[in-house]
């Protein structure tokens, strides 16, 4: 009855990220360089956050998915805002690395 419900009210449904990467998208992990170093998933490009404003750059259409990931979900979703601000018009936030590897 609570995933119905969830299903019926949620504004944001989890969109099929599945679909996003083979639509072209990407998966950006934010964490810092020694972080991704010890895992990640694979494919993804690494823009530690706080060099995210300097380096957006490397990602090269602003309407392209983008998929932002990080250990939990904080630093995924603040990049998500950063992106969103700086003009990206598909970014979704896949929130902790290891979940999102598990949804895809």
């Amino acid at each position: 009855m609570l995933k119905i419900l969830k299903k019926l009210f949620n504004s944001n449904p989890e969109p099929d990220y599945s679909e996003l990467l083979k639509n072209n998208g990407i998966i950006l992990d934010v964490r810092t360089k020694n972080e991704y170093a010890i895992g990640h998933i694979k494919g993804s490009k690494n823009i530690p956050l706080n060099s995210l404003t300097t380096h957006h750059s490397k990602l090269t259409k602003k309407d392209q998915p983008i998929i932002t990931c990080c250990a939990s979900g904080m630093r995924s979703a603040n990049a998500k805002r950063i992106l969103k601000n700086l003009g990206y018009t598909n970014v979704h936030n896949g929130g902790g690395w290891r979940k999102l590897h598990n949804k895809l």
